[in-house]
């Protein structure tokens, strides 16, 4: 059984390269994220000619996750409970509830759950961030707390499980190219590292990809000219898998191929086989 994750930086401007992809990878399950598509949107048809059932989770704007599947998709679940809104900053109050106050704004599209061949498999879309100091970071740390308490009842449930996706977090210094580059930044500080680590607390394993060129294993890279050729990059699209689904891992590598050529995501697959 073949699993894969790839944030995918819009599904419709890439829809070529995943077709290709799809068809050359053949994952049995293929997660997406900012996909940036609303639901009924996501070229369902397009992947269907390949064999894969379509779960998608969007509204059109900057986020979304979907689930393709050949081996079944079902209790689909978009959203998990607890999962927090994010109000930005500058909005202003518009409707008012009997209290006199803002009502909470509803969550962003970033967690859809489905389970696949035997295999509980949530497809994640962790917040930015931005910057320590803003609320975007405070929303990003809310976000994790409300997960690691869905997963841990999810694996209650289904001991067979895996949550991955783009987490926006490198998990030690040495899933960068210059940790000195990212000191002040997101996706290094001690809290969001400390989130993924009371995420695996729960009972996961970081299933560490074999990178297909060179000693780093980066799955995201900037557009900025050269950065992925000098393979400056960050370890931030993870696949945590739990003991049984662990146990089964034959092979997990990163298609650097998928992040070459004309018009790419900045993300590369990760994809991990099963035995």
């Amino acid at each position: 059984m073949r699993l894969a994750t790839w944030n995918v930086n819009s599904v419709k401007a890439r829809l070529p390269r995943l077709l290709e992809w799809l068809a050359e990878a053949g994952p049995d399950v293929l997660c997406l994220q900012e996909t940036k598509c609303p639901a009924d949107g996501f070229p369902a048809a397009e992947v269907g000619e390949l064999g894969y059932e379509t779960a998608a989770h969007g509204d059109g704007r900057w986020n979304g996750v979907a689930i393709l599947s050949k081996v079944g998709l079902e209790d689909v679940t978009r959203g998990f409970p607890g999962e927090p809104g994010y109000r930005g900053e500058s909005e202003e109050p518009t409707l008012l509830d009997d209290a006199g106050a803002l009502p909470p704004p509803p969550p962003e599209p970033r967690a859809i759950g489905a389970t696949c061949g035997g295999v509980r498999i949530w497809s994640l879309y962790v917040p930015n961030g931005r910057t320590p100091d803003s609320a975007h970071y405070a929303y990003k740390l809310d976000w994790f707390a409300a997960l690691r308490t869905a997963l841990t009842d999810e694996l209650a449930e289904h001991p067979s499980l895996v949550a991955t996706g783009d987490f926006n977090v490198a998990p030690t210094d040495s899933d960068v190219w210059d940790p000195a580059v990212f000191v002040g930044s997101t996706h290094v500080t001690p809290a969001e590292r400390k989130a993924l680590t009371d995420l695996l607390s729960v009972g996961f394993h970081d299933v560490v990809p074999k990178p297909m060129k060179g000693p780093n294993p980066f799955t995201y890279w900037d557009y900025r000219a050269g950065m992925f050729h000098k393979d400056q990059g960050m370890r931030i699209d993870l696949f945590y898998a739990s003991t049984p689904v662990a146990e089964r891992v034959e092979s997990a590598y990163i298609d650097r191929e998928a992040r070459k050529g004309k018009g790419p995501s900045d993300h590369a697959p990760v994809v991990v086989d099963l035995s």
